[in-house]
């Protein structure tokens, strides 16, 4: 008997733009290094509405992962880098790893007349994960901006591999060009017409299906939007793959990879595997600490809150 969980997710609301976490998630660890899974919008802006507009705020030990389903948001980060995101590219930010090591960023909105493309929607829909870095490496800050990926149909379903390496069942293989320090497949599921998909696994890993439009009927569950289904390959043995079944629009994120060896302790915007390091993270950002630069922009400069009492290590 196949053995899966489906996360509800923590509802918010955040400048008017809906916000469905699903990662973290109380008592649940992350599906391999992805430990960190908002999906934001959709949401639509009026004409005097600014959209997402995330001032300047800091990452440690993980990668900022930003894929965009519609609208545009203007990334500028303590690298000097300046980038608007548009549908269907991969954006990835890697913070380094150590006390040496951070970065900074701000997020914002942008249309036709501020700066996005002429064709920029009024609007927002993204799926925003992190993937934790291994701290037994030392990892340099960087960015990166992945215009083409891997993509095919298959069953009136189109496929976008997002990041990682995936063999088809006819042995067909792709492999995108995203930056990876652990091993980890994303790939982007879209059903053109009502269809039935199958999705190959690989031994070792563990899995999330992230419903981003629409509801599935996954191994005899219904599965609504915003939820996220939760397995490892250990639990279909001796199966090798899966069938997913969705009505025409559907779209889901689906998400693998191997299991971490470690402990991740997430608070704020900071990742750690000790609670010293988050601590002293939170000083160094809120003292203004060369180790996370400086941003190009007029946006306000967040400031981290103190770890809760009784916060877990």
């Amino acid at each position: 008997m196949m053995s899966i969980e489906v996360l509800e997710p923590r509802l918010a609301d955040v400048g008017g733009i809906p916000i469905a976490r699903l990662l973290p998630n109380k008592g649940k660890q992350p599906i391999g290094a992805w430990c960190f899974l908002d999906h934001a919008g959709p949401a639509d802006f009026a004409g005097d509405e600014l959209g997402m507009q995330v001032g300047i705020h800091p990452h440690t030990n993980l990668q900022t992962f930003t894929w965009m389903l519609a609208g545009e948001i203007l990334h500028k980060d303590s690298l000097g880098n300046e980038k608007v995101i548009t549908r269907n590219k991969v954006n990835l930010m890697t913070a380094g790893t150590g006390l040496t090591q951070g970065i900074s960023h701000t997020e914002q909105s942008v249309f036709p007349q501020s700066g996005g493309s002429a064709e920029a929607e009024r609007s927002l829909h993204a799926v925003q994960l992190w993937i934790a870095l291994p701290s037994n490496q030392q990892i340099e800050r960087s960015f990166h901006h992945y215009p083409e990926l891997p993509s095919w149909t298959e069953n009136d379903v189109e496929l976008t591999l997002t990041t990682g390496t995936y063999h088809m069942a006819s042995g067909k293989r792709f492999t995108a060009p995203t930056l990876q320090y652990s091993k980890l497949v994303g790939i982007d599921v879209h059903f053109l017409q009502d269809a039935e998909i199958t999705l190959t696994l690989q031994s070792g890993f563990e899995y999330g299906i992230l419903v981003v439009v629409g509801e599935l009927d996954f191994a005899g569950r219904h599965v609504q939007q915003d939820e996220l289904i939760r397995f490892a390959d250990i639990d279909l043995s001796p199966q090798h793959s899966i069938q997913i079944s969705a009505k025409k629009g559907t779209r889901i994120m689906f998400l693998g990879g191997e299991p971490l060896a470690r402990k991740v302790l997430l608070w704020w915007n900071f990742v750690a595997d000790n609670k010293a390091e988050i601590e002293q993270s939170i000083l160094d950002w809120n003292h203004h600490h060369p180790r996370f630069g400086t941003v190009d922009s007029e946006m306000k400069r967040l400031i981290a809150p103190p770890l809760p009492d009784g916060f877990k290590a």
